[in-house]
């Protein structure tokens, strides 16, 4: 559906327009090495708005769209050399599925925000039309990342700290302490919603990003969880608070924690692993430092940027050590892996795993099947929930 391969990429927006908090960051990080350029959007559920959230990123008047079906017909009677390569989804949960089906079904390479959609027939459907299509589809689970999640990945891998037994994820925020739903915050609003963010509150929201770094660093599967789920603020209709028991298929065992009613915390992420060899901790408000405890020696910090760290933590820093990289670096990595995998699909060879290194529509749709079997489990009696 493109032209020549050296060039840059085109991609659209859907949502992300005026007042949303999501939209600018993905710009920016696709923004970041260069290699794409916004040329079409439908940036809002509001016409109005979003040709006046087009004008303010200087789209043309004949590609600003009202709505995301605009968007996609005027995409599909353009030429070949003119058409969008793909398509951004930073909407309300509800709206994803969707716009991503119909942008998959039409030959479009997509990239959608988490958690994927509200349901698991919903995400098996996409996953079955991203095989059929043969489209790429990343999902912006932006904390793989990050180089010392990267490398905690390789670590794992390498058998550096052996057999994993236990893990420990933690994903506390403090924002909804307070029912700021009730005094018109858009943000808090939706995700509170059932209608708009689906079955669940904060363990769609952040615990969805829990599970994936979970996944992400060790590749452990889950093979039962027990949860426990509470709307803590006094009239919400979602959890604010997760507390969940993990059994891995390996016999390890882990523990899940997301909570979005930790007052005064901000966006405090942190992963332990623990293996016969050693554990690795890292924290996402220190991202640049990864703790190594060996069981044969004494600590030791490693940081982004060093020489010696493995090669996919090397090629997702941008900066020498010591320079701060972070939140927008982290999404530009994730956006890096598949503009590489675009790129050379344009070129007719195979990526290089290591340069298209992204979530894909498999880990989205295992997020929304962790979601789907969390709810379960915090409404059923029995202790333990069967993935």
């Amino acid at each position: 559906m493109t032209d020549m391969p050296l060039r840059k990429l085109r991609y659209a927006m859907v949502g992300g327009g005026r007042d949303a908090f999501i939209g600018a960051v993905h710009r920016h990080a696709i923004a970041l090495d260069g290699q794409c350029e916004l040329v079409a959007g439908a940036l809002s559920s509001n016409a109005e708005k979003a040709r006046a959230s087009g004008r303010d990123l200087f789209l043309a008047e004949a590609r600003n769209h009202g709505d995301w079906q605009a968007l996609l017909a005027d995409e599909l009677q353009r030429p070949a050399h003119e058409r969008i390569d793909f398509v951004v989804i930073v909407t309300p949960n509800h709206v994803h599925f969707p716009v991503a089906q119909a942008f998959v079904e039409a030959g479009f390479h997509v990239v959608c925000d988490k958690p994927l959609v509200h349901t698991q027939a919903e995400a098996d459907a996409l996953v079955r039309a991203v095989a059929r299509q043969g489209t790429v589809f990343g999902v912006t689970y932006n904390y793989s990342g990050y180089p010392m999640v990267r490398q905690a990945r390789a670590m794992v891998r390498a058998g550096e700290i052996g057999e994993i037994r236990k893990v420990i994820v933690e994903y506390s925020q403090g924002w909804l302490a307070t029912a700021l739903e009730a005094g018109g915050n858009k943000q808090a609003g939706w995700r509170t919603d059932p209608a708009k963010s689906g079955a669940a509150g904060a363990i769609g929201d952040i615990g969805s990003h829990a599970e994936n770094l979970v996944a992400t660093v060790t590749g452990l599967e889950i093979d039962q969880l027990c949860a426990d789920l509470g709307a803590l603020v006094p009239g919400r209709a979602l959890d604010d608070d997760a507390n969940l028991l993990l059994r891995f298929s390996n016999g390890a065992r882990g523990v899940l924690v997301a909570s979005q009613i930790n007052t005064g915390l901000e966006n405090d992420l942190r992963l332990r692993v623990s293996g016969t060899l050693g554990t690795l901790d890292w924290r996402q408000e220190q991202p640049s430092e990864l703790v190594h405890h060996p069981v044969d020696g004494p600590k030791r910090i490693l940081t982004r940027g060093s020489p010696w760290l493995h090669a996919a933590a090397q090629r997702a820093s941008r900066l020498p050590s010591g320079h701060p990289e972070g939140f927008i670096e982290a999404f530009a990595n994730v956006y890096a892996g598949v503009v590489a995998d675009i790129r050379a699909r344009l070129e007719g060879v195979a990526a290089d795993p290591l340069a298209a290194d992204y979530p894909r529509v498999e880990d989205g749709a295992r997020g929304v099947r962790f979601i789907e079997r969390t709810v379960a489990s915090a409404a059923s009696a029995a202790k333990w929930t069967a993935w």
